[in-house]
């Protein structure tokens, strides 16, 4: 008698399950869903703000959350474990997205890489000379850099919303835009924007590197192993008075591009515990305690397979994309409107500067340094890509959203200066999406009709 259920003979609940987990995750993996998700949960932070519960939403993130151990005890507020601990994973993921693009994709060839790097460059020039034309005040032009980001999962979540008509090599150039967009806002958070350096805090940072570099030295393929080292990296570079979630950055470009070094292939260690899975299994009566050597070796060779920068970043994607990236929209988009005096010094010039350098400043900035170089000879557009291409992009790399309201934390001091940075970030990424979504229908269509 056949003891393995064949699947008609499964129970229709079960059945109904597995189709509805399989839809979800293929759901989960779809990128404008993401970018759909951000925006709720900016939309429930502001409506939550604005309301006769206004008080709760402020108390929640104010909220202290402690971690102990023996008489030792670390308590912050829960408006820093997101901005500063959680975000750790989300630059994680951003240093290897800059990774695998230096290793494989638009940064590894030098000619190749010249169009996006300088219309990422004119993408920050142009919003920072927009903002200071506008902002002559100390304190308002420390927001120079709030303009100059832009959001990856939002802008790319929008594009995914034009479908397939939209040819593949201009989400590949906004995508390799913004991570190299990236890359300066990194740059820029540790140079202009971390207190004055602690020295006391570059041993501790040095140790957990090397702890890392001893780890793939040896040869530890567990992602779970590098948590340690990750946390002790993390607080150095809190000790040292750089922002933290940059220790994500310096981790996400150490992580391996290549498989590691085994004593056999993957693929040959794959096949021998298939079949000794196999041989095992068809005992009549087989223990389960003998199968667990098998799985165990077929589960290290599939991790074997893949290389560490791909696996992780697999891995963490759905939760940035899910849970660290939302709640930190729902955290820190909460602007109270009557809370914001746009008549107080500064505060209307720091608003109308964020979203006159997203809306206009970005889209001007790349297409302009992308036609210089281009005219220059110095590169040429990408196959199926057309300057109406690069319109889309430009504007929709003025959605700014998660990386300029970090920015603008890290720039702002004065609550209502802030409160204006973070409603021009708000305001320019609604108007980028949607323009550049309007914008990027009329450019499918025509692409629809000259191809008839």
């Amino acid at each position: 008698m056949n003891r393995h259920s064949s699947r008609q003979h499964l129970p229709r609940a079960q059945i109904l399950a597995e189709r509805a987990f399989s839809t979800l995750e293929r759901f989960l993996h779809v990128e404008a869903v993401s970018g759909i998700v951000l925006v709720v949960a900016a939309a429930i932070a502001l409506i939550w703000a604005n309301s006769p519960a206004a008080e709760s939403y402020h108390a929640l993130w104010h909220m202290p959350l402690s971690v102990g151990l023996g008489s030792f005890t670390f308590s912050r507020s829960l408006h820093f474990w997101i901005n500063d601990a959680l975000m750790t994973v989300f630059f994680l993921v951003v240093g290897m997205e800059i990774r695998r693009e230096m290793h494989e994709g638009a940064l590894a060839n030098l000619r190749q890489a010249t169009l996006p790097v300088a219309a990422a460059i004119g993408g920050v020039v142009v919003p920072a000379l927009i903002f200071l034309a506008l902002n002559g005040d100390p304190l308002q032009r420390r927001g120079w850099a709030v303009p100059t980001a832009t959001d990856i999962a939002f802008a790319v979540g929008v594009l995914a919303l034009l479908g397939r008509s939209i040819p593949g090599n201009v989400r590949v150039f906004l995508l390799a835009l913004a991570i190299i967009d990236d890359i300066v806002a990194v740059l820029i958070i540790a140079v202009f924007y971390s207190g004055g350096v602690d020295y006391s805090g570059l041993p501790i940072a040095g140790i957990g590197i090397l702890l890392v570099l001893g780890l793939q030295w040896i040869g530890v393929g567990s992602a779970y192993a590098y948590v340690l080292p990750g946390a002790v990296l993390w607080m150095g570079l809190m000790q040292t008075g750089a922002h933290p979630a940059l220790a994500g950055v310096v981790l996400g470009l150490m992580t391996p591009v290549l498989p590691g070094r085994t004593r056999e292939r993957p693929l040959d260690m794959a096949s021998r515990a298939v079949d000794d899975l196999c041989a095992r299994a068809a005992d009549p009566d087989p223990a389960p305690g003998h199968l667990i050597t098998p799985l165990r070796k077929l589960r290290r060779a599939q991790r074997e397979l893949t290389p560490p920068v791909t696996r992780v970043q697999m891995a963490l994607h759905p939760w940035v994309a899910y849970g660290v990236m939302p709640l930190f929209a729902l955290a820190n988009a909460g602007v109270s409107l009557s809370g914001v005096d746009l008549a107080a010094s500064g505060a209307q010039a720091v608003m109308l500067g964020v979203l006159l350098a997203l809306v206009i400043g970005k889209p001007l900035g790349i297409i302009i340094t992308s036609w210089l170089v281009v005219r220059l000879g110095w590169c040429r557009l990408p196959p199926g890509v057309s300057w109406a291409g690069i319109g889309v992009i430009g504007l929709l790399a003025g959605i700014g959203f998660t990386m300029s309201i970090f920015i603008a934390m890290l720039a702002f001091r004065d609550a209502n200066l802030l409160s204006a940075a973070k409603l021009g970030v708000l305001l320019a990424s609604l108007a980028a999406a949607t323009i550049g979504l309007a914008w990027g229908k009329l450019y499918a269509r025509r692409l629809v009709r000259n191809t008839h």
